[in-house]
């Protein structure tokens, strides 16, 4: 591999903790369970051999680098966890192969200041609305890298959305059973949407404050919990047109995404990274800006391929398997600029 090549990989941990230690609701995994979960976690990392990794679902740095042993890695990436992470709840983290990082990677769990979602409407029969949110769920993980001293920095940025799992009210000061009770799916489901859709214009403001002007590339990977053609990954791609002459096209602010370019390289779409209820859809993602985008003037990487690794998807049992209940994404670029794009 070239050095000034790169690839990204998306994998969700699926509460990767220490045996016997306590995650929600009190559940464990036997020493038998996390023997199979590090094999297997490892066992994927030395098969996609990505040169950054972003991880959602971490309870344990000590099992990140336990499963980074058993892929030979040890030696070759840096895993990066929050400072002083207690092992007490999940976060995203990351995996950089050594020599690219640069600066201090960051996590970031506050809104923008300038985040504000209330409006009286624009029309007159529509009602106010105001959001109160302030934080992310999962606070998103941000750092930067530069793949070869000739190529520029690359901000990175991992996140994990709010799921589409009907949020809890029963516990709410305003929750009466007689009333309530036969809504709770339909509020439930709603309250995780609002939530899932200002995690998403949150990142988008970041997004917006590094590309907005700039010729800065960026990557963002992630447990979005939405499908590409979503109001979540429209607000935070853009939608940006990909249909352009060769290297004619490019957004200064869009995001493109992995799948989308794969499905033109495919004869079909065979893309899913989850199953539910037996429905097979596309969760995790992987986007960049248009310095990635072979279509762009701006282009400095061009689109090599896009592999999912989803097989273990039909297992039932992840828990005696070792398995992840999500596939795991790998994308791949060329160091390939379009002509002009480095003047």
């Amino acid at each position: 591999m070239a050095q000034r090549d790169i690839s990204f990989g998306s994998f969700n941990l699926y509460n990767l903790q220490l045996a016997g230690q306590p995650m929600y609701s009190g559940s464990r995994w036997s020493e038998a369970e996390y023997e199979a979960k590090v094999f297997y976690t490892g066992a994927v990392l030395y098969r996609i051999q990505a040169d950054v990794v972003g991880f959602q679902e971490l309870w344990a740095g000590a099992a990140l680098e336990e499963a980074m042993s058993v892929a030979g890695m040890e030696d070759s990436h840096t895993a990066l966890v929050p400072p002083g992470h207690p092992g007490t709840r999940i976060t995203c983290a990351g995996l950089v192969r050594n020599g690219i990082l640069e600066g201090e990677p960051e996590w970031i769990t506050d809104f923008p200041e300038e985040m504000m979602l209330a409006s009286g409407g624009d029309d007159p029969q529509q009602d106010r609305i105001a959001v109160a949110l302030t934080t992310f769920s999962r606070p998103v993980l941000h750092f930067t890298v530069r793949p070869h001293p000739d190529t520029p920095l690359i901000h990175v940025f991992v996140c994990h959305f709010k799921s589409r799992r009907p949020t809890e009210l029963w516990r709410e000061d305003w929750y009466e059973r007689d009333v309530h009770k036969p809504h709770l799916n339909a509020l439930g489901y709603a309250v995780s949407t609002i939530r899932r859709t200002a995690e998403a214009t949150a990142l988008r403001m970041l997004i917006t404050n590094i590309t907005k002007g700039t010729n800065t590339p960026v990557v963002v990977i992630g447990d979005m919990n939405d499908g590409k053609l979503s109001n979540t990954l429209n607000i935070l791609s853009e939608q940006p047109q990909y249909l352009t002459g060769l290297s004619e096209g490019g957004g200064d602010n869009a995001l493109y995404t992995a799948q989308t370019l794969q499905e033109y390289r495919s004869t079909r779409d065979v893309y899913y990274t989850h199953v539910f209820k037996k429905e097979r859809e596309s969760l995790d993602h992987i986007l960049f800006s248009q310095e990635f985008y072979d279509h762009s003037k701006k282009r400095l990487w061009a689109f090599d391929e896009m592999t999912v690794d989803n097989d273990h998807l039909n297992l039932e049992d992840h828990k005696a398997s070792g398995t992840n209940d999500h596939g795991i994404l790998r994308v791949g670029f060329k160091w390939k600029p379009a002509e002009g794009a480095l003047a």
